[in-house]
C-alpha cells in the first residue's frame, strides 16, 4: 500500500480523526480503494500525516465498526468487499521529465562530482527487476508483442492513477493518462495538443532542458520573477501567455515550495480564460525529508486547468524512461481527435514489468529505502556545511537531491567554480539555469544523489580549502 495523501484542515470544525475517517470512507465508496487492498499501518500513516497515532487509531476503529475495513491478525487492515452496495464508476471500454541525466561532462581523474542530476544506483533492486522480467517472459504472454494502446496499457495507467491519487492527491481516471518514454516525448506530444506558437510563462531560473524544448517549438517564452513562494502569479496578467510551466512541489533549481495561496492565485489566473492552462512538472516530489507531504497542484484543480507531468526516472532509474502525463478533459478530447494515431513509445514488456513492480508493492518499498538513504546523505551534507555558514547562505534543504550555497561576499560564481575545480571538485553554477541574467549573489548547487558518504566528506574538505 502506498502512503495516503489526505488534506487535513486545522481550521475545520471536524476533528482530525473524523477527517481521516471520512476521506478513507469516501475513497472506498467511490472504488478508489479496492476490495482486499491493504491500508497503511496506523504508525506509518500517522508518521506520514504528522498526527498522533491515536488519531489514526480512532479513524480506523470507526471504519472497522462500520464494516468498511477489516483487521487481519499480523497482516494489517484491509478494505472489505462492498460491490453492489455503492455505485462504483465503471471502466470505460476501448478508450482510445525533466531529463534527470544532466549535461554530459568529462571529469578529471580523481575529481569529486557534486552533480544535482545524479541518483544513487546502488539501491536499485536488480534481483526483483530480473525476477519480474523473467516471469513475464516465461509466461505465455504473446499478447505483449502485439500493438498496444496509444496511451499505454490500461493496467499500467490504472496502477499509475491509483499511485498518484494516494501519494500525490492527483484526481484522475486511467483514461486521462498518457504514458511516454520520458518527459521530452510528452512535451512534444503536448505541443501537438496545445498548438504552435503558444505564449508560455516560465520561472527564472528554471529547468533549462524544458526551456530548450519549448524554444524548439517556436513557443513565445516569457520569464516571470520568483520569490520564496514560487512564480509571481501577479506578473502573469500583463503577459501574452496562455500557459504557465511551474514546479510547485520542489522548484528546480531553487528548491522553493509553492505556498497554498500562490497556488490558488495561479489557478484563478488560469480559470479566467477558457484556453489557459498550467503545466505542473512534479519535480523531485518523492523525496521530502521533513514536514508534511505537499499535495500536487492538480489536487486543488476543480476546473480542469492543470496538465500534470511526472516521471519514474529519478525514483527508480534514468534508464527506465517511463513518464506520464495527466490531461484535463477538454485537452483529452483534442488528443483523441488529433493525436491518438501516435503509438506509445514505451514497449509493452517494459510497461508490464513496471506495472507489476508498482502494483505488487516493490516500488513503495524501494522508494522508502531510497528516502532513508537520501535523507542520511542530505543530513550528512548539511552537517558538513556548518563551517561554510559564515560565508554562505545554505538553502533548498529538506527536499530534493541538492542544496544551494549563496555567497555573502562579492565573489563571483565563476571564481567559486574555478577554485573548486582547482581542488578537483565539480560544483554547478546557478547561472546554468538562468533564462535571463539578473543581478544576484553568486550561487552554486551541490548535489548528493550519486555521491557516496566518503566522497562527500572528502569533497567538503577540498571545498573548505577552496572557498574558506
Amino acid at each position: 500500500m502506498y502512503d495516503m495523501t489526505i488534506r487535513l484542515r486545522t481550521d475545520s470544525d471536524k476533528c482530525l480523526y473524523q477527517q481521516i475517517y471520512e476521506h478513507i470512507r469516501q475513497e472506498i465508496r467511490e472504488g478508489k480503494l479496492l476490495a482486499g487492498e491493504r491500508l497503511p499501518s496506523t504508525r506509518s500513516l500517522a508518521e506520514y500525516l504528522q498526527v498522533a497515532r491515536s488519531t489514526v487509531d480512532y479513524a480506523y476503529d470507526q471504519l472497522l465498526s462500520e464494516g468498511y475495513i477489516e483487521a487481519r491478525p499480523y497482516k494489517g487492515y484491509f478494505v472489505c468487499r462492498l460491490e453492489g452496495i455503492f455505485a462504483m464508476e465503471p471502466r470505460e471500454e476501448n478508450e482510445p521529465e525533466p531529463d534527470t541525466s544532466g549535461e554530459e561532462s568529462v571529469l578529471e581523474e580523481g575529481c569529486i562530482d557534486f552533480s544535482p542530476y545524479g541518483i544513487d544506483m546502488n539501491g536499485f533492486p536488480v534481483g526483483v527487476w530480473k525476477r519480474i522480467t523473467k516471469n513475464i517472459l516465461n509466461d505465455n504472454n504473446s499478447d505483449l508483442f502485439a500493438q498496444g494502446e496509444p496511451q499505454g496499457d490500461y493496467d499500467l495507467r490504472l496502477t499509475i492513477s491509483r499511485y498518484l491519487h494516494s501519494s500525490r492527491g492527483v484526481n484522475c481516471r486511467p483514461e486521462q493518462i498518457i504514458v511516454g518514454a520520458g518527459n521530452d516525448y510528452l512535451l512534444l506530444l503536448l505541443e501537438k495538443i496545445l498548438g504552435r506558437h503558444v505564449g508560455i510563462a516560465m520561472e527564472n531560473p528554471t529547468y533549462k532542458r524544458a526551456y530548450r524544448i519549448f524554444e524548439s517549438f517556436a513557443y513565445r517564452i516569457h520569464t516571470v520573477d520568483m520569490d520564496d513562494k514560487g512564480m509571481r502569479a501577479d506578473r502573469l496578467s500583463g503577459l501574452p501567455v496562455r500557459v504557465a510551466y511551474v514546479m510547485p512541489s520542489h522548484q528546480y533549481p531553487t528548491g522553493a515550495v509553492m505556498t497554498i495561496g500562490r497556488r490558488a492565485e495561479l489557478l484563478r489566473w488560469a480559470e479566467r480564460e477558457p484556453d489557459r492552462y498550467l503545466i505542473e512538472d512534479d519535480y523531485d516530489s518523492e523525496f521530502r525529508y521533513r514536514g508534511k507531504p505537499i499535495p500536487s497542484l492538480q489536487s486543488s484543480d476543480e476546473k480542469g486547468k492543470v496538465i500534470y507531468i511526472g516521471t519514474f526516472s529519478k525514483a527508480i532509474a534514468p534508464a527506465i524512461r517511463v513518464s506520464y502525463m495527466v490531461l484535463p478533459g477538454d485537452l483529452l478530447d483534442i488528443y483523441r481527435r488529433d493525436c491518438s494515431f501516435y503509438s506509445c513509445t514505451v514497449s509493452r514488456i517494459d510497461q508490464r514489468i513496471l506495472n507489476e513492480f508498482i502494483r505488487d508493492g516493490y516500488f513503495e518499498r524501494h522508494l522508502n529505502k531510497m528516502r532513508m538513504r537520501y535523507r542520511a546523505k542530505h543530513d550528512l551534507l548539511l552537517a558538513g556545511l556548518e563551517p561554510f555558514k559564515k560565508q554562505f547562505v545554505i538553502s533548498g534543504e529538506d527536499a530534493g537531491l541538492h542544496l544551494l550555497l549563496t555567497a555573502k561576499g562579492n565573489v563571483t560564481e565563476q571564481e567559486l567554480l574555478e577554485r573548486a575545480a582547482a581542488e578537483k571538485v565539480k560544483a554547478y553554477g546557478m547561472s546554468e539555469n538562468m533564462v535571463e541574467a539578473t543581478m544576484r549573489k553568486a550561487t552554486v548547487l551541490l548535489g548528493f544523489g550519486s555521491i557516496d558518504e566518503a566522497e562527500m566528506q572528502e569533497g567538503l574538505r577540498r571545498l573548505q580549502k577552496a572557498w574558506l
